[in-house]
Formats: C-alpha cells, structure tokens, sequence
C-alpha cells in the first residue's frame, strides 16, 4: 500500500471480525484463535479492574491498620547524634539509642532513627506498637492512599500480564497445530498438484 492510499475503516473492520463470520476458508481453530482473543480481553479488562480495586482496598486496609496500632510517644535520646556530614548520606536521620516508658509505666531502651543534631538527654519523638516495642512510622494518609493505588495498579498489570502470556501461549499452540494440519494437507495434496503443472 502507498503512503497515499488509505484503508476502508468497514474493510479494516470486516478483516478484523473475519473469523466470526461464515467462510469457506474459515477453520475451527480460527473461531477457537477469536474465542480466546475475546476472553483475553475480557479477562484482561475486567479481572484486571477486580484484582486491581481488592488489592489497593486490601492494601488501604493494612496501612490503616498499621495507622491504628502505631503510636507517637516522648523518648530521651541517651547518645549525642552528630551532624552528619557526609555526601553519601541521603537522609537527616540517623540511628541512635533512645530509653521510653511505655504505658504500663516500664523503662525500656532500644535503637531507632532519630533527627541529627540533637544532643544526650534531647526529647525525641519515636513510634511504638501495641506491644510498647519501637517501630517504624506509619505511612500518612496521603502516603497510604498513594501506596494502596501503586499496589493496586501493580496488581492489575500483573495480572494482565499473566492472561496475555496465557492467551498468547493458546495461540501460538493453535498455530502450531494449523502449521502441522497444513503439512499433513499438503503431503496429500502436493504430490497430485506437481503432477498436473509438471
């Protein structure tokens, strides 16, 4: 076709929906190959949307759960924490030892991130669990929500993926077993055929 010529839109369609209409040169692989292009993209569209919301709500759900049970509470820094200097440090937080009461009115001591910069006896603020162990932060709402959506979206693509190889693995097993049926045909076919053009 040259750059100037231009394709029906109803012939493009028409070739494309080929499969589904009655054809001499229609086989029954060919409306097998249509049904599980259809599925695939049924499964695709839909599955994808369902795995994609359950997982993202799913996620939401642990992270407001995590938001429930982690909580802020006064320690006391018992090191000093240096300025940190160096260029290969990325975060203003370092780790350092720090002593709590939790709230049953017990003195435990433990390793978390803290600021920079703060001296021995310093008021930081750490996070615990239920338990009065150390913790890390919780994730914001904000940040929550937007990790739900990443999760939900990785999801949803993954599972599009896996039905894409499995429709594409169906196919490229039909169109193994057309390459064969074609070879048988032509082994009955191709002898006579010489015989009259020779």
């Amino acid at each position: 076709m040259s750059g100037g010529e231009r394709t029906n839109p109803k012939l493009r369609t028409k070739q494309r929906l080929w499969r589904w209409r009655s054809n001499a040169l229609r086989r029954r692989d060919d409306v097998i190959e249509a049904w599980i292009v259809l599925a695939v993209v049924t499964v695709m569209t839909l599955g994808g949307v369902v795995v994609g919301a359950v997982t993202a709500h799913t996620a939401d759900n642990v992270f407001a759960r995590q938001q429930a049970e982690k909580h802020s509470i006064r320690a006391v820094l018992v090191d000093y924490v240096p300025l940190t200097v160096s260029r290969a440090v990325t975060s203003d937080q370092v780790r350092a030892k720090v002593r709590w009461t939790t709230a049953d009115g017990s003195t435990r001591t433990g390793t978390t991130r803290v600021d920079a910069g703060y001296k021995a006896g310093s008021d930081v603020v750490v996070w615990t669990d239920g338990q009065g162990d150390l913790t890390s932060r919780p994730a914001s709402s904000g940040e929550a929500t937007a990790r739900a959506a990443l999760i939900g979206t990785t999801a949803a693509l993954a599972f599009g993926g896996m039905t894409f190889g499995a429709g594409a693995i169906a196919r490229w097993r039909l169109d193994r077993r057309r390459i064969e049926q074609w070879g048988r045909e032509w082994d009955l076919v191709g002898p006579r055929w010489g015989h009259k053009t020779g």
